[in-house]
């Protein structure tokens, strides 16, 4: 059984920082391409970040470069979102998700609140 497992999320005060992590399990994590996604009430889910699985190329939304930076370790299973100059517009769940030898994953999500 395939599992996403995200963490990290939590309530920050504007122009701070957050890690969120996600740990997979039940798939070969080395061969991934792996995202990290947002979604606020309402709205369709955003895709924030990817990170490729053979040579880690990452790619942004406009709305998060510079601040944002996806990372992974495939010895851990486990990729990241490194978050900087939060502002309160980044306030929504983010999801992490998964393409594996063309199926796909979706973590539950984990709440990030930019509020002060």
């Amino acid at each position: 059984q395939v599992q996403l497992v995200e963490s990290g999320g939590g309530l920050v005060q504007p122009g701070g920082s957050l890690t969120l992590s996600c740990a997979v399990s039940g798939l070969t994590f080395s061969s991934a391409t792996m995202s990290w996604y947002r979604q606020t009430p309402g709205k369709a889910r955003d895709l924030v970040a990817i990170i490729t699985s053979l040579d880690f190329t990452t790619s942004y939304a406009d709305s998060v470069k510079g601040r944002f930076t996806i990372s992974r370790d495939n010895a851990k299973d486990t990729v990241y979102l490194q978050m900087n100059s939060l502002k309160p517009e980044d306030t929504a769940v983010y999801c992490c998700y998964a393409v594996a030898f063309q199926r796909t994953y979706w973590g539950q999500g984990t709440k990030v609140t930019v509020s002060s």
